[in-house]
């Protein structure tokens, strides 16, 4: 009797596939000495997304999230996804980065790193494997599974094999679009084990409903492993439900071992913690059993639906999901997980949205067509080639994008500062610096005035140190606790927020005041979070008016320190690049429709934009000449 091992997904690949990555290490705690209580093969705990969205959106030190996880689980090993080289972020970190970050997890109780490259570039995970074997934890690498004329079982037994020689201990399908069907893992999981001989992990998302089967032909394989979660988190986009897959195996030579009872005690919770939260439940729709041809994997799909909403665009999905296909061929098949979901997904929505398809090209995809990703896997579609990189010549095939990323922990450390108290501040700086530079100002001031809070009312209260980031949230401050005046000062800099008598519902006065300069009287608080539009005075009718076509933040600049694409006055080409708008986690390039001059800028750097906001008016020439995509003059038939 052999039996199937169960890793538990259900606080981080289901909680993201099904809910965004969205619920707080309060919600967690409580039921976590119960799971401790199984007898997993290990309880996937972090990575993904869960770095990144407790910090944006929770409010939450990630390392503290996995040091808390780890403290009430001390009998199960806790594991986590990797990106490769972008480790838990969307671009190539320095090989310095990545061994910290991988010793760092390890210190703070990751036992399990489960590494995988979008591309199936063995390129990008030399760095981060060579770094878990030396911390002595388990190494597992993962194949990033797909359907394509370029992925055959043998290119994936090439590349486990040579995962075996970087010393993984096991080897995962990483079926992340549930793509998989069961006589095909039963094919995939026996070859593995003929040719690599590495026990074999399967994981699948249940997405178009085949997951249980694929688990039940993966036992019978051979497969060591499967990934499953609590019911109230599984199904949809989410993995297979423990509980089903530990009653589908008892009495059989496959039987997992675990404990009904105790597994309905947990997932009873976590029906609680569903509906305390509204939180929505895994389904499986028609456009989910679409998935054999969309190959649109759980978490991308979530991210789509949230996206297109923001966007109020939800009702072109289906178009969507119709462009996904296309664009993915287009760029020569890359498996579509993060990040490159990301990058072929926001391309599909951005090709569907502005009815012009490769008219807006994110950062991230004219990088990975110019090779700064990785290898893609099949060959690229000249036309769309020509049209994103232009005259930009791409990365030569034998350099390692990973020998470009260069950054040092010495470099990063000094860059953060004061604000940086550990090796997990500065690594948390090193992979989010704008998100951990909010995160750590505020809760570094916070432990300086938490007294603030307490004060009476209308008293004028100053400190030492505070961040002028935090305006905003002294604005909160003043709104939400009754005072009537907070003054803030740092290096001769001053900030006053006044509440004025002013009717209810109305914002507070904003004053500031420079070293040398004169106080610039009162503003209202949305002047000082928000952009600064321009007139709406008369203009001559010729003029463009340059619009945002999607929900973000505005960019003059490719990067803080370098100056803006275009200012007024400056003279551009049809295809020119205007400025960023980040959306989706991407920097989108906007371009220039048509030759002309820029009259007026009407937003300011790093401020949010809604769709179809006016970010430039641009005066066309007059007769000009047609132009290609890239700027490049060319004759007019």
């Amino acid at each position: 009797m052999r039996t199937l091992y169960i890793m538990d997904t259900t606080i981080r690949d289901a909680h993201q596939s099904l809910w965004a990555t969205r619920m707080n290490i309060g919600d967690m705690l409580p039921i976590l000495s119960k799971m401790d209580e199984v007898g997993y093969w290990a309880i996937e705990a972090w990575g993904g997304a869960t770095f990144d969205t407790c910090l944006r959106f929770l409010d939450e030190n990630p390392w503290e999230r996995l040091r808390a996880i780890k403290k009430h689980c001390p009998n199960t090993p806790l594991s986590m996804l990797v990106r490769g080289q972008n480790l838990v972020g969307y671009h190539h970190y320095s090989r310095e980065i990545v061994d910290h970050f991988i010793k760092a997890s390890h210190r703070n109780g990751i036992d399990v790193f489960r590494i995988f490259d979008a591309l199936n570039d063995i390129r990008n995970v030399e760095d981060c494997s060579r770094a878990v074997v030396e911390t002595g934890a388990h190494l597992e690498g993962a194949l990033s599974y797909t359907m394509s004329p370029v992925h055959t079982l043998d290119s994936y037994i090439e590349y486990s094999l040579k995962f075996k020689e970087l010393g993984a201990d096991s080897i995962c399908i990483k079926d992340m679009a549930g793509m998989l069907t069961p006589y095909r893992t039963e094919r995939m999981v026996r070859a593995l084990r003929e040719e690599v001989g590495l026990p074999v992990h399967v994981h699948c998302h249940y997405v178009g409903g085949m997951a249980p089967a694929n688990y039940i032909k993966a036992a019978e394989a051979g497969a060591a492993i499967v990934d499953t979660a609590s019911a109230p988190l599984a199904f949809g986009n989410s993995q297979p439900a423990v509980e089903m897959i530990v009653a589908a195996l008892k009495e059989s030579g496959y039987d997992t071992g675990l404990d009904l009872d105790l597994l309905f005690e947990i997932s009873e919770y976590w029906e609680g913690v569903r509906k305390r939260g509204h939180y929505k439940r895994g389904i499986s729709s028609l456009i989910h059993m679409q998935v054999y041809n969309h190959q649109v994997p759980g978490g991308m799909m979530s991210n789509l639906v949230s996206q297109l909403e923001i966007q109020k665009a939800t009702d072109r999905l289906p178009d969507v999901m119709e462009e996904i296909p296309r664009v993915r061929a287009e760029v020569g098949y890359p498996p579509l997980v993060t990040p490159m979901s990301q990058i072929v997904g926001t391309q599909a929505v951005f090709n569907v949205l502005t009815g012009k398809r490769w008219s807006v090209i994110s950062t991230e995809m004219k990088d990975y067509i110019a090779g700064y990703y990785g290898k893609a896997p099949g060959p690229l579609n000249k036309d769309v080639v020509a049209r994103v990189l232009g005259k930009l010549e791409p990365l030569a095939s034998d350099v390692p994008p990973s020998s470009l990323a260069t950054t040092t922990y010495a470099e990063v450390a000094e860059e953060a500062g004061d604000l940086a108290h550990s090796e997990e501040d500065v690594l948390m700086w090193a992979l989010f610096p704008n998100e951990a530079r909010t995160y750590l100002s505020k809760h570094r001031t916070s432990e300086k005035i938490p007294w603030m809070l307490r004060e009476e009312s209308n008293a004028i209260k100053e400190v030492e140190t505070v961040d002028i980031a935090q305006i905003r949230e002294l604005i909160q401050t003043v709104q939400e606790t009754g005072i009537g005046e907070v003054t803030v000062e740092e290096a001769g800099s001053k900030v006053t927020v006044r509440a004025t008598g002013m009717p209810d519902g109305a914002a507070p006065q904003v004053q500031t005041q420079v070293p040398g300069g004169e106080n610039t009287g009162p503003a209202t608080a949305d002047a000082a979070s928000t952009a600064t539009t321009a007139s709406h005075g008369n203009r001559p009718l010729h003029w463009i008016a340059v619009r945002s076509p999607m929900v973000g933040t505005y960019y003059a600049a490719p990067a803080p320190d370098q100056p803006p694409f275009v200012e007024v006055g400056s003279e551009v080409l049809t295809g020119q690049v205007l400025c960023i708008v980040e959306a989706m986690k991407l920097m989108n390039e906007i371009a220039a429709d048509q030759m002309g001059t820029i009259r007026e800028v009407c937003v300011e750097n790093a401020t949010p934009v809604e769709w179809d906001t006016v970010l430039f008016y641009l005066e066309p020439t007059t007769d000009q000449p047609m132009t290609n995509a890239t700027g490049n003059l060319t004759p007019v038939d």
